[in-house]
Order: C-alpha cells, then sequence, then structure tokens
C-alpha cells in the first residue's frame, strides 16, 4: 500500500511541473487529484490495520498467587525497584566510601545483605563511586536509607 502513495505522490509532482511550467490548470487539478488518491489509500491502509476496539479483545489474565512483598520484583530475574531517596539521605550519601554490591549490565546497587542480590556474582564499589557512575539504590535492601542511617549513628 505504501508502494502506491509513493508512486502517486510522484505523479502528483510529475503532473504539478507542467502546471508550474504551462498556463494550463488542468496540469495542476490532476496534481490535486492524484494527492487526494495517495491521502485516500493511506486512510484505507490505516483503516484495515487498525488495532481492534478494546471490547473485542480477551480480558487481560489474572495474577495468581501471592502479590509480592513491597519493593521485591515479582520474578527473581526482574530488577526492583529503585529506592526513594529522601534528599537529607542523598547528601550524607554522596560523600560516603562504603563498599556497596553492583552487578553488571544492571542499573542497581546493593547492600552485601540484599536478599534479591542473592548468589549473583557482584562488584563492590564505593557508594559515592557507584552514584557517579549512574546505579541507583535498589528497593529491597534500601541502601541508601541504611548507610544514612549508620552514618548519622556514628557521627
Amino acid at each position: 500500500m505504501l508502494f502506491v502513495v509513493l508512486l502517486l505522490v510522484l505523479a502528483a509532482l510529475g503532473l504539478l511541473v507542467p502546471a508550474l511550467t504551462t498556463t494550463s490548470t488542468p496540469w495542476a487539478w490532476w496534481s490535486v487529484a492524484a494527492s487526494g488518491a495517495a491521502a485516500v489509500v493511506l486512510v484505507l491502509d490505516w483503516w484495515r490495520h487498525r488495532r481492534p476496539a478494546t471490547g473485542d479483545r480477551p480480558p487481560a489474565p489474572v495474577a495468581t498467587g501471592p502479590a509480592p512483598e513491597r519493593g521485591q520484583p515479582s520474578t527473581p530475574d526482574d530488577e526492583p525497584a529503585e529506592e526513594q531517596t529522601d534528599a537529607a539521605d542523598l547528601l550524607v550519601v554522596t560523600d560516603l566510601a562504603e563498599e556497596v554490591r553492583v552487578l553488571d549490565e544492571r542499573p542497581r546497587y546493593h547492600l552485601a545483605t540484599c536478599s534479591w542480590l542473592g548468589e549473583r556474582a557482584s562488584l563492590g564499589l564505593p557508594v559515592s563511586e557507584a552514584r557517579e557512575l549512574g546505579f541507583t539504590p535498589c528497593g529491597v535492601c534500601l541502601p541508601d536509607s541504611a548507610l544514612a542511617a549508620a552514618q548519622r549513628a556514628s557521627s
């Protein structure tokens, strides 16, 4: 269908050239007709390929079984949610040299005791460096809150 539209648009352009170089107006009208035909073909193509209305679709499957805990991913391979770090905690954490764990090709950093981290191979980095590299805190082990609380307790 798009090939037909392309041909009609090229025909309209070809008809426009003699319309502009001569004083004959039928060439211009034929160009307009070819452009209109291209528009009609596009609308027909859209109409044929549009998605069915929501009433035509079967209902979405309902999840059975217990819901995952807050912050827990639905499956072990899913990425955990990002911790919503408090601004005060963020100021404390950005200067810390405490070690956090990161997984290669994953966006979150974790505490060594994180249940989501489990037995996965991880690398240790200072939390300030992990933040500089673009890693974000895990929503399961809440490393920013824990590290900030530990820093405040030691001060």
